[in-house]
């Protein structure tokens, strides 16, 4: 019997030399046609649980959610920026914020693959800080924890990746683990996955997941809830099919069954959506995320229909302001060239699914990690090899798969 534990172009190489606004201004008026571009993808408490009896429930009560992680989405959009020269580039180049974490975290670590494939931790989190506090929900003081997870492996080839989403909500083992200011915070144990990155930030996210799947994670990406509403907006919308009604005055999200072109708002609400669809679970709505995934990358390689060089600066500008990266991306050229190696990647050849987990019987609020599936699960990625299918078989979901469709 199984045993239950508690426990993520080269670009402008040739540059036209455009040194001052005037010129950046009038070649961004000019017509071209754009390059295609790449493909990029609640908090609660922590501490340990109280043992309850009784059957699993739906949570109760109004929770703030946070967003869908796009990060990977929005590195394909920056591809768009190669349009423009001099004055543009040093612009979008300095949107980017990055974090060292290959020097916070050391030299103890999983071992890179040396074939060719790679892994992303991909986040997003529910700060209220800044323009966020817009978009409601979350934490207002300035603090973040992480929303939503997901470890992107791409393959050798990089024409085909896997998703693997790792929700909020399981109970893990945190490992001791340094902040980017230097502060070393303990490890713990039963707490939250996401009260790693709300503890530590960037690198103690990235440590913790990598202690859980012995991957080494080559980079990070991060989103936040504007940068995400105003992306889609500049999209022009993300076209959904829903195969049920969803109606949730949480996410503040009313929408009958059929095909939307959703805004901003609208998209933010789905991927917050938890009591609208399905169990009323995270689970629930994890899947509702990976649908959205899907149709945003379809939508990103799309964008190759517009034909104003502002519209795509637009977006390049909105994209660089929306992510936060490792210092391994930290530049345009840096993030171009890596959004580049992924454009091949197509929404059909992309296996989304959520770690294997099993619901707390003490607590309905809380997962726990399926230990001998999860391991089948990266031990796949490790080797380079396509999910097994048994890894998943029989594993809690949230009942809301197949609601929204491409």
């Amino acid at each position: 019997m199984e045993r239950w534990h508690r426990r993520p172009p080269r670009a402008w190489n040739r540059m036209q030399g455009v040194t001052d606004r005037t010129r950046a201004e009038e070649h961004m008026s000019a017509e071209s046609t754009p390059d295609r571009p790449g493909t990029a993808g609640e908090t609660g408490t922590t501490g340990r649980r109280h043992r309850a009896g009784g059957r699993r429930r739906k949570p109760r009560g109004r929770r703030r959610k946070g967003l869908l992680i796009t990060a990977w989405v929005a590195a394909g959009i920056v591809v768009l920026g190669g349009t423009g020269a001099g004055y543009l580039y040093f612009k979008l180049n300095g949107n980017i914020n990055s974090v060292d974490i290959d020097q916070v975290l050391g030299t103890d670590r999983p071992e890179k693959a040396d074939d060719g494939s790679q892994n992303i931790l991909v986040l997003g989190s529910d700060t209220r800080a800044g323009s966020n506090k817009k978009v409601g929900g979350g934490t207002d003081d300035g603090t973040a924890r992480s929303d939503t997870a997901m470890v992107v492996h791409v393959y050798q080839g990089h024409e085909k990746a896997s998703v693997v989403s790792i929700p909020r909500d399981t109970l893990i083992d945190r490992p001791e683990c340094t902040d980017g200011d230097g502060e070393t915070h303990d490890a713990a144990d039963d707490v939250m996955f996401n009260s790693a990155y709300s503890t530590g930030g960037a690198a103690c996210a990235v440590k913790t997941v990598e202690a859980m799947t012995d991957l080494r994670m080559d980079h990070y990406l991060e989103v936040d809830f504007a940068g995400f509403q105003k992306l889609v907006d500049e999209l022009g919308g993300v076209e959904v099919t829903t195969t049920a009604d969803i109606d949730d005055p949480d996410s503040h999200l009313k929408l009958k069954a059929g095909t939307h072109r959703l805004t901003g708002e609208q998209a933010l609400g789905l991927v917050r959506t938890r009591h609208g669809v399905g169990d009323g679970s995270d689970l629930g709505r994890i899947q509702l995320q990976q649908a959205f995934v899907k149709a945003l990358v379809a939508q990103v390689k799309d964008v190759g229909v517009f034909t104003s060089p502002k519209k795509l600066y637009d977006l390049a500008d909105t994209a660089t302001k929306t992510v936060t990266t490792d210092s391994g991306l930290g530049s345009v050229n840096s993030l171009m060239s890596f959004a580049n190696g992924l454009k091949d990647i197509t929404p059909a050849n992309m296996h989304m699914i959520t770690m294997p987990v099993q619901y707390d019987p003490a607590d309905p609020n809380r997962v726990l990690v399926q230990e001998k599936k999860s391991q089948q699960v990266w031990q796949a990625l490790k080797n380079d090899r396509p999910i097994p299918a048994k890894a998943t078989a029989g594993t809690a979901a949230g009942e809301a798969k197949g609601v929204v469709t491409r």
